[in-house]
This record gives C-alpha cells, sequence and structure tokens, in this order.
C-alpha cells in the first residue's frame, strides 16, 4: 500500500478527494495537561490572573478545529458543522481535554479534533505559565473515527493499555 501523501518521486502533495462522495464524519480525541495541585485548586476557583481558564482554552479548541487547514500543510480545508472542546478535572492535577468534531466532507475530521485538543491544551499552558511552568500536555490521541471507508475507534481497555481498530465499510 503507498502513501498517499506522497507522489511517484516521494514529494509531499495533497490527496485529490475530488471523486470521493460527500459523507458525514466525525472524529473525537483527547488529552491531558499535568499541573500542580495548586494550579488545579487556582483554575477551580477562577483565581488565575488571566481569568476563566476553561472557557478560553474550549473557544481556543474550537477555532483552532475550524483553521487546521491553515496550519497543518496537507490538511484539507473543511466547513465544519459542529466543533466542541469539553475540559473536566481530574485527580488534584489533572485537566482531560476531549474534542467532537463533524463535518459532511469528501475527507474526515481527524486532524480538526487532534488539533482542537491540542491548541486547548496550548491555551491552558498560556493562561497558567505564571504559576506551572512545569505543566505538561500529554496523550493526545484520536479515540474515534467515522465515515468515509473505515471507521475507527478505541477498545475500552484496562488503564495503560488500548487496542485500536480499524473497520473498513463493506461496499454495498
Amino acid at each position: 500500500m503507498g502513501l498517499s501523501h506522497l507522489d511517484r518521486r516521494g514529494r509531499a502533495k495533497m490527496v485529490d478527494v475530488s471523486g470521493k462522495p460527500p459523507t458525514l464524519r466525525e472524529a473525537v480525541a483527547e488529552g491531558v495537561v499535568k499541573m500542580l495541585p495548586r494550579t488545579q485548586a487556582l483554575i477551580r476557583e477562577g483565581a488565575m490572573p488571566k481569568g476563566d481558564v476553561f472557557a478560553v482554552a474550549r473557544l481556543a479548541g474550537i477555532m483552532a478545529a475550524k483553521r487546521t487547514g491553515q496550519t497543518i500543510p496537507l490538511c484539507h480545508p473543511l466547513s465544519l458543522t459542529f466543533a466542541d472542546v469539553e475540559l473536566a478535572f481530574e485527580g488534584d492535577d489533572t485537566v482531560r481535554l476531549r474534542s467532537v468534531v463533524r463535518t459532511d466532507a469528501k475527507t474526515g475530521v481527524e486532524m480538526e479534533a487532534l488539533h482542537a485538543v491540542a491548541v486547548a491544551g496550548l491555551t491552558i499552558y498560556d493562561m497558567c505559565k505564571a504559576v506551572d511552568r512545569g505543566m505538561r500536555i500529554e496523550g493526545v490521541r484520536l479515540l474515534k473515527k467515522t465515515g468515509g471507508k473505515s471507521d475507527y475507534r478505541i477498545e475500552p481497555a484496562p488503564p495503560q493499555t488500548a487496542r485500536a481498530t480499524t473497520r473498513k465499510k463493506r461496499k454495498t
């Protein structure tokens, strides 16, 4: 199987999707930001000097999903039908980020979902760096992709392990 982003000479190229039919496509991605317990407490209390960390990170993630084609060189610019970023506290030192992105297009939205999580995580870092420069953005990954030729999802598994599956759709 050849790589679709390379031409005959091995140079990077944008994939031609002009012959593909539009389908409903969805992608879900996640990641975490690890921080000091005091940092999380300040976010919870709304006491960060730059303001409401979750509100700004959520909007930054949504904006990032919409602009993925402008920052990832070979991504197709897409008209999204939905983009959202959810943020939640875990334990006393973690914020979990989850994005859901949808479109009705000829190509998928995996990169848009991943981009949303990454930028939301970076925004948390920016909003909180004055009190915690040691924060880490970790585990950015695709959880689910539907639409197009195949579906993908991370199988539920015990902590520390996860198995990915890809299912090709049957032609009807």
